[in-house]
């Protein structure tokens, strides 16, 4: 999993913010006592559940010690724990398991997500949304880069460095435990000043496991300026200036059964 910045995240923050609380509004729940946010990043996600069921005991869970100092610093109050999410194993299950844009960062979905609806209480849920643009324009545009003969060798890992299902796939791991299943996919139309802030969101995400795979700052910022290329034919300008940024997310809330 790369390095985070959490600066940099959160220099979109109300866009990246959005769809926490739309998976937060779909959860059926009306009060989980136990609520665990995995992959919190900066707290961003984890604030808008806390408002969403403010008696809830609430943990935030990541791997990113930066991520975490500053979830510390802008929302106090709330536990916050340092783990691997690859290896996260609860000493107890929790009512609600949530995640918002960090699955696709860890390996082995078949695996993952029985382990983490496992670590669900009887009638509570498992919540996830994932990034599901692979074949957008932006990402294409980050693969065609990367496969350049300039530097293909180092960013061959990056670009498997993502990993999401179809909502088919994801619904196949559940249904034989779930008790209800319920996805869909949303594709958010950002308003951004110019193609050079595709490039800045993205270096806070996506980007990030091919720039860290490259030399230096110089072959860093070549890179950048041949993929800014691409996003400039990718996303024209509008009639204001600025550019209209289709970003495709996939949902699902799975349910256990109450015993």
């Amino acid at each position: 999993m790369p390095s985070w910045d959490a600066e940099l995240y959160l220099r979109f923050e109300r866009e990246r913010t959005l769809a926490s609380h739309d998976l937060v509004a779909r959860v059926t729940l009306a009060a989980p006592r136990r609520i665990i946010d995995l992959g919190c990043g900066p707290g961003n996600s984890t604030a808008v559940v806390r408002g969403r069921w403010p008696e809830a005991k609430i943990t935030g869970l990541d791997s990113s010690p930066a991520m975490l100092e500053k979830a510390r610093t802008l929302h106090p109050g709330l536990d916050w724990q340092l783990a691997d999410l690859a290896t996260w194993q609860p000493e107890e299950p929790y009512d609600l398991v949530f995640s918002n844009a960090t699955l696709q960062w860890v390996p082995e979905h078949a695996a993952l997500i029985p382990r983490l609806f496992g670590a669900v209480t009887a009638g509570g849920a498992l919540a996830v949304q994932v990034p599901s643009h692979l074949d957008s324009p932006v990402q294409r545009a980050i693969l065609e880069t990367a496969a350049e003969a300039r530097w293909s060798d180092r960013t061959a890992h990056a670009s498997w460095s993502m990993n999401v299902l179809e909502p088919s796939g994801y619904y196949d791991l559940l249904c034989g435990e779930a008790a209800a299943i319920d996805m869909w996919v949303t594709t958010y139309q950002h308003i951004l000043p110019d193609a050079e802030a595709i490039i800045e969101w993205m270096r806070g995400t996506g980007l990030r496991p091919f720039l860290e795979a490259l030399r230096d700052d110089a072959e860093r910022a070549e890179f950048e300026q041949k993929l800014l290329a691409r996003y400039r034919d990718a996303y024209p300008r509008q009639r204001d200036g600025r550019v209209i940024f289709p970003f495709r997310r996939l949902f699902f809330v799975a349910y256990r059964p109450v015993v």
